[in-house]
């Protein structure tokens, strides 16, 4: 009698390694994926994008020659793109490193596409061009005023200054009749084996971080590499640092001015980042300030990993 095959997970086990942007993921991820024979896949809404290198504080190339990425610099700048599209495509990228015998390593500090890989979407209305075309022609305090009315809870939970959320989450509001953040009922049960954690540091050290990674774009070249982006879509465009960099070039601000705003802009993104990771039981909190010796870290975040597998 034929005996039948084992079941298949249709979920592999997945580490996250997660935090916000400064605090030093990049580096971690490459050195633990190295030693849990894993490959890596990019959750940031922006590194996805071509062309954006410096802005988007991409993994050096070396890195990724020595360790494979998925899910960065893949998307042409023009192109719209969205945590739906997103998931398919992370989705494919751990199915084919599963299925090569290695282990599927997320790094990034997205929120959303991180909760849709641990918990999956919701089924949601396609856009509306009518209703988007309306909305985008509200300011962003009409837009967040807006939202606040139709869905209170809703305005606690997402990024209010995230401009493109907004108009989607009052278009579903719209569309539906429901607060935005009804539909995250769906998402209370992780989706297979997970685990992670989530790196911070002391306030003062990620800040000194952020400031300094800002000069070092300036240094390696942030104004030519925002002089040749032209065709920029409407998501990619919201990338930290890029309009400031183009009032710099248009004269409108002075270089130091514009270094100091995208410190600014990108002190306030990481607090954000903070706030909504913290709300995510499944990843445990390393603050990486309290840590002297880095390789004791890579130690232990590696043997979280490797109980996963």
């Amino acid at each position: 009698m034929a005996t039948s095959p084992l079941p298949v997970n249709p979920t592999p086990p997945i580490f996250f390694i997660t935090g916000p942007t400064g605090v030093g993921k990049t580096g971690i991820a490459a050195d633990v994926a190295a030693r849990c024979n894993g490959e890596i896949i990019g959750a940031d809404a922006f590194q996805i994008y071509r062309g954006m290198d410096i802005l988007t504080a991409k993994p050096p190339r070396e890195v990724r020659k020595t360790i494979p990425h998925h899910l960065i610099d893949i998307v042409p700048a023009a192109q719209g793109f969205d945590v739906a599209r997103y998931l398919k495509m992370a989705e494919s990228a751990m199915s084919e490193i599963s299925d090569h015998g290695r282990f599927p390593v997320v790094c990034g500090g997205t929120g959303l596409y991180v909760r849709a890989l641990t918990h999956g979407l919701s089924e949601l209305p396609k856009a509306d061009p009518v209703i988007r075309a309306r909305l985008e022609t509200l300011a962003l305090e009409e837009l967040q005023a807006g939202f606040k009315k139709l869905d209170p809870a809703g305005s606690l939970q997402i990024d209010l200054k995230n401009r493109r959320r907004l108009i989607r989450a009052i278009e579903v509001c719209e569309l539906t009749g429901k607060p935005f953040s009804s539909f995250r009922g769906d998402w209370k049960k992780p989706r297979g084996p997970v685990s992670g954690v989530l790196l911070t540091r002391d306030r003062d050290d990620l800040h000194a971080r952020i400031d300094r990674r800002v000069l070092e774009m300036v240094h390696d070249g942030l104004l030519d590499e925002v002089r040749t982006l032209h065709d920029i879509g409407p998501t990619a465009s919201q990338a930290i640092g890029l309009r400031e960099t183009r009032a710099c070039l248009n004269g409108e601000i002075s270089l130091d001015e514009c270094v100091a705003q995208i410190q600014l802009a990108t002190r306030q993104y990481a607090k954000r980042q903070l706030t909504w990771f913290r709300r995510e039981p499944l990843f445990e909190e390393v603050n990486l300030s309290r840590f002297t010796d880095e390789e004791a870290v890579i130690d232990m975040i590696t043997e979280k990993a490797n109980a996963l597998l």
